[in-house]
């Protein structure tokens, strides 16, 4: 493969990204909460978030919209989470805490837990979002302006991630980037085209009628990647799932070690794709030819081996990533880092294949799922 057949494709990349990144509505804070404010019931399940519980119930405190009623479960923690949101939610009476029951044969953790909460409330709208999100103060009176159109009966986003350690660094970024470069936003946002959707199961907004309607997280109970299954049964309902730039207003705070990125990624990556082998082979030949391969020209290219004109793939990959890092508040620098970020990728899709193929489980919160 030349040169000039590695640029153009990553020119054509380019443009498919900018034209994702442009027609995904931004989530702004600075709305007004309308006159007559729907209810609106806040799920968060917890399992061992003593570190997140703090700043989580400080978050929650500030938001702005009236109609506001919490409901946090606490997952059978063998840390101080219960005791913390006892202390912190006992003077306001918006905060209610549940016990989680004992987790059923077929059920993932956190979908048992999403769905026990669930069963609580009667708000018109239902926000889940998880332990290690902060939301800006104004997120809800945002969220509920996206839901003007009767269809609509999701919206979610993925939530501006900090980097932190060397695999956060060259991972993190990478969820954004795969969504921004492969979802057809125009399918996804305006169609109930079930294939094209995306989701981030730490902040998802439902009407709760379409919520219902869908079958809830019951529907999915055995997923590791509940957050699509569940948008896609919206859209096999009739609804309309509305997958929005929500970076300004959502922080997710989703690892803090090396270990925890290498075991989230494991968890979902191969589980993403459908556990197709052939998608994962696809994934890998693409990644290494058109991100990490440049980044190999490149050195040689200053080591005198190749000419200057193999630096402009691995420019272009930089100038692809760089796109999506502005558009989404991550640290810019990072998308120099393309062809490792790439690389990393694929090792961890099948580090995750092997998890999954062999039947060895993939581990998360201290619970292992085959």
């Amino acid at each position: 493969m030349t040169v000039w057949i590695l640029t153009a494709v990553l020119a054509v990349s380019i443009v498919i990204t900018g034209l994702n990144t442009f027609l995904l509505p931004r989530l702004k804070t600075d709305r007004k909460a309308d006159r007559h404010p729907p209810s609106v019931d806040v799920f968060v399940p917890l399992r061992n978030e003593e570190r997140n519980v703090p700043d989580l119930i400080a978050s929650l405190k500030g938001l702005t919209a009236p109609n506001l009623t919490f409901f946090l479960l606490d997952d059978g923690s063998s840390d101080r989470t219960g005791e913390l949101l006892t202390a912190l939610t006992d003077d306001d009476p918006r905060f209610y805490l549940l016990k989680g029951k004992p987790l059923p044969e077929a059920w993932v953790g956190k979908v048992h837990a999403c769905h026990q909460l669930s069963k609580n409330g009667s708000g018109e709208f239902a926000l889940f979002v998880d332990a290690d999100v902060r939301l800006a103060h104004g997120t809800v009176e945002s969220l509920l302006s996206c839901f003007k159109r009767p269809e609509t009966g999701l919206v979610t986003g993925f939530p501006k991630t900090p980097a932190k350690g060397v695999l956060g660094s060259l991972l993190i970024p990478m969820q954004h980037f795969v969504v921004h470069f492969h979802l057809p936003v125009l399918l996804a946002n305006y169609t109930t085209f079930a294939p094209a959707t995306a989701a981030h199961g730490a902040f998802m907004m439902f009407r709760r009628s379409a919520y219902e309607k869908a079958g809830g997280h019951k529907a999915v109970k055995s997923s590791l990647v509940e957050d699509v299954h569940l948008a896609r049964q919206m859209k096999k309902s009739g609804y309309r799932v509305t997958l929005a730039n929500v970076s300004d207003a959502v922080t997710c705070y989703m690892y803090e070690t090396d270990r925890e990125v290498w075991e989230g990624f494991s968890k979902n990556l191969f589980p993403g794709l459908g556990r197709s082998l052939p998608l994962a082979v696809f994934v890998t030949l693409f990644y290494l030819l058109f991100y990490t391969a440049p980044g190999i020209f490149a050195i040689l290219v200053l080591l005198g081996s190749l000419e200057m004109v193999w630096l402009l793939p691995y420019s272009l990959g930089v100038v692809h990533k760089g796109i999506v890092d502005w558009s989404v508040r991550q640290k810019l620098w990072l998308c120099i880092l393309m062809p490792a970020s790439a690389l990393m990728t694929v090792v961890l899709l099948w580090y995750s294949a092997f998890l999954g193929v062999f039947r060895r489980g993939f581990s998360w919160k201290g619970r292992v799922y085959k």
